[in-house]
This record gives structure tokens, C-alpha cells and sequence, in this order.
């Protein structure tokens, strides 16, 4: 099997992590803050003596319908949230990227991949490339497949 960039973690930056960790630990906490009603509802449906109890110390079952409503309305707001989140990120990329407006040749290119000039050049006309990576992330090798005229 192939090794692909996406199986070495090593090579994400520490904020990354942090970031996909965090996201990940509130999309946890979010996921059981809203079970735990249920399972407890569920107890008390199927005749579990101490979910019963528990659900007569919490109000029963308006109080479960006035956490539901809280719980819609959070969601509606995360997701309205999450919706704001993109449409400004989208929005701030397009003023974010000038640099993509200027010309980048060859030997910028080599340079910031270290690659050698000589190794990039059959690879302009090429239809396919195969590029190979050590286990750091670096440039090895480049291999242009070239298309044939039939």
C-alpha cells in the first residue's frame, strides 16, 4: 500500500492539532450534553426504578420537554454561528490571498521545494505527475508520465 502525506501527523503544525483536539473534545461534550435527557428518558420509559426517581427529581416530563426547546435553540444559534464562521471566512480569503496574484517562476519554485531545475522541466508538458516524499514531507522525486498522440 501506498504511504500518503495524510498518514504521517508528525508533519501537521502544533496548532493544528490543538485545533482538530479542540473541536474535537467540544463536538464530544456537545454530543453527550444532549444524551444524557435521553438515556435518562429511556430509563425511565422501559421501568428503571433509579431513572424513575431521577426524572421526578428533575420535573418529569415538562421539564424534558423545556430542555428539548433549550436544546433546538442552541443548536439553531451553533448552527447559525457555524454559518456566520464560513460565509466571513470565505469572504476573508478572497482578501487574504494577493500573493496569488503575482508570478512565481522556475527558480522560486525549486527553491521553495527544493527541487532541481533540471528534474522540473519534463514535468511542464506532462499530463501526470508522480511526486514522492520522504517520511518529513520533503520533495524526492518528481515523475512526469507524458501523454501519447495516438
Amino acid at each position: 500500500m501506498k504511504d500518503y502525506i495524510i498518514d504521517y501527523p508528525h508533519l501537521q503544525s502544533l496548532q493544528k492539532r490543538m485545533g482538530g483536539i479542540l473541536v474535537w473534545l467540544v463536538c464530544w461534550l456537545m454530543w453527550i450534553y444532549l444524551l444524557v435527557p435521553l438515556v435518562t428518558l429511556g430509563g425511565w420509559l422501559l421501568g428503571d426504578y433509579k431513572m424513575s426517581d431521577e426524572m421526578r427529581w428533575f420535573g418529569g416530563y415538562s421539564s424534558l420537554l423545556q430542555l428539548l426547546k433549550i436544546y433546538a435553540i442552541t443548536l439553531l444559534i451553533q448552527a447559525l454561528l457555524w454559518l456566520c464562521w464560513v460565509f466571513f471566512r470565505s469572504r476573508r480569503r478572497r482578501y487574504l490571498l494577493p500573493a496569488s496574484r503575482t508570478t512565481v517562476d522556475d527558480e522560486q519554485l525549486c527553491l521553495f521545494y527544493q527541487v532541481k531545475k533540471t528534474e522540473l522541466e519534463p514535468c511542464r508538458h506532462a499530463q501526470l505527475i508522480t511526486v514522492y516524499f520522504d517520511d518529513h514531507g520533503k520533495i524526492v522525486h518528481l515523475e512526469p508520465k507524458i501523454a501519447h498522440d495516438n
